[in-house]
């Protein structure tokens, strides 16, 4: 059970997809104008994400080396398309919104990374509990990124209006360089947060920048370690 809850830690903090790994950005610049889509998007991938790593891990000594990859692909395929599916008969309003994107999920380099990674080489409660702490991970950072730039492109918060009438709002971000504002913004303020608990840990106090200890402050590599 500690294994487990260190995958959703993983996925969730010490290796985020969206801000610490950088993964799965055509998603994440593109669907996030509202917080509803990136809400919507980040659990439609961690439906596929949890279990595309539970078949595979399931099948793991059975698929062999040489087709590895495109085993993957087409186990991924086929949930993506029964997500889609659902989604298209369920839910058809958010199936129009990310439209497009639903499909390219097959190739999201997050899904394709864990069953390569993880899934194709542990066990099967381990690697469901990677793709939850990973899926929720994508999810809390497509939510975050859709907050934000809907809440200062239209002053709206899943569509619901929170600021005054009076407010102007600031179209840039619901278009396309919006997103790279808030990605970086918000990145930004997650390495600042993940700075100053390494240097709590240890006390020091020092310029993590140039720091050689073994604290987890250090994000930004020097190049000069030894």
């Amino acid at each position: 059970m500690n294994k487990c809850v260190e995958r959703l830690y993983n996925g969730l903090v010490k290796e985020n997809p969206t801000f610490v790994l950088m993964l799965g950005m055509c998603p994440t610049l593109a669907v996030t104008t509202s917080a509803v889509n990136g809400l919507g998007m980040g659990l439609t991938t961690t439906v596929v994400l949890i279990m595309s790593n539970m078949l595979i891990s399931i099948l793991r000594k059975v698929i062999p080396d040489s087709v590895r990859m495109p085993a993957f692909i087409v186990v991924v395929a086929s949930f993506v398309t029964i997500v889609q599916f659902l989604l298209e008969g369920f839910i058809p309003s958010l199936y129009d919104s990310l439209g497009l994107y639903i499909p390219l999920i097959v190739v999201n380099c997050i899904i394709l990374g864990r069953a390569e990674s993880y899934a194709s080489k542990n066990p099967v409660l381990p690697s469901i509990f990677d793709g939850i702490g990973m899926g929720l991970g994508f999810t809390f950072g497509l939510t975050c990124i859709g907050i934000v730039r809907e809440l200062i492109g239209s002053g709206k918060i899943f569509g619901i209006p929170i600021l005054p009438d009076a407010y102007e709002p600031v179209t840039i971000f619901i278009l396309a360089p919006g997103a790279f504002f808030v990605l970086a913004g918000l990145t930004a303020i997650q390495n600042k947060i993940k700075l100053n608990a390494g240097k709590k840990r240890t006390g020091c106090g020092s310029d993590c920048g140039s720091c050689k200890s073994a604290c987890g402050g250090n994000v930004f590599p020097t190049g000069n370690e030894e």
